[in-house]
């Protein structure tokens, strides 16, 4: 059963639906501003990572020196690190360690492949640090979670170390929006329907193939990837997204775990400053926790 805080989250969306006559600019003043007020004793250091900004973002005294790279959501034309530091603080604490948030290049301006690049960037410029493979989970929500599976697939490509974990928050990996949880949820998802990402779709592909690997993950060989948690919403219209990456990935033997929720909406980990203290979101950030201390090296 939806806890009184979920209920109120999905009110506020189910009052706030899409309108495919906004413009991408009055959509993105629609975004997560509060979210770039991270939780209590959290510290937020800018950060030029060989040209992509970042922050880092860490709760308190972190135990370990390895990090959590993070990737927002948002469509590929929306939001930001620091939009994202409330989720990374939540993410910090839980996991005991530092979350370096990504601010990718975004479209129109930006079109695929550049999110793909800056993140496969900032992920070069983390080894630079002297921060290991071993040391690094990186995951993201959404646009983000897809981002993460893309990231996956470029380094798979050019024959790279993987990342020691990775996590997929209700990843969008399929952008023909073929899954037939487009129909059958398309009434219990208040926020994310197929009109909304065919057009974020066109846009961010700019032409480009939408069955290309590294624009929708669900395509690309996953034999050899990192260990990967993912996390979704039962109800979404991206759960089949979820479900088909989760198959093939489980098909190439890849260590992936789905972990379904009950009643959440799209992007219920984000919520924190929207509607505080949710446990449904709390409880996805423990286990998100659980996952990383389980596979990065976590030496100090």
């Amino acid at each position: 059963m939806a806890s009184d805080e979920l209920n109120v989250l999905i009110a506020q969306k189910r009052a706030n639906p899409y309108d495919p006559t906004q413009s991408i600019e009055s959509l993105r003043g629609n975004g997560p501003d509060g979210g770039s007020i991270a939780r209590p004793d959290t510290i937020v250091t800018s950060s030029d990572a060989d040209g992509v900004y970042g922050e880092w973002v860490a709760w308190g005294a972190p135990a370990t020196q390895s990090v959590f790279m993070f990737l927002h959501g948002g469509g590929y034309y929306r939001s930001s690190a620091k939009a994202s530091r409330r989720v990374a603080s939540n993410l910090s604490k839980a996991c005991g360690c530092r979350c370096f948030t990504v601010d990718y290049s975004l479209a129109p301006e930006h079109p695929f492949p550049a999110a793909v690049d800056d993140a496969y960037t900032v992920y070069h410029w983390l080894l630079k640090q002297g921060i290991s493979a071993e040391q690094i989970v990186v995951g993201g929500s959404s646009a983000g979670g897809g981002l993460t599976a893309a990231l996956l697939a470029k380094l798979k490509l050019n024959g790279e170390k993987q990342p020691a974990g990775a996590v997929l928050l209700s990843p969008w990996t399929d952008l023909t929006q073929s899954a037939g949880t487009f129909v059958s949820n398309a009434d219990s998802d208040p926020t994310i329907s197929k009109l909304y990402l065919d057009r974020m779709a066109k846009q961010y592909l700019n032409g480009a193939d939408p069955t290309d690997p590294l624009a929708s993950p669900v395509f690309s060989e996953l034999e050899g990837l990192a260990p990967i948690l993912v996390q979704v919403g039962k109800s979404e219209t991206m759960f089949g997204d979820a479900l088909a990456y989760v198959a093939k990935a489980r098909e190439a033997g890849v260590q992936v775990e789905l972990d379904p929720y009950d009643d959440v909406i799209h992007g219920w980990h984000n919520s924190d400053h929207v509607v505080p203290n949710m446990p449904e979101a709390f409880a996805a950030i423990d286990k998100i926790g659980k996952f990383f201390k389980a596979h990065a090296d976590y030496i100090r």
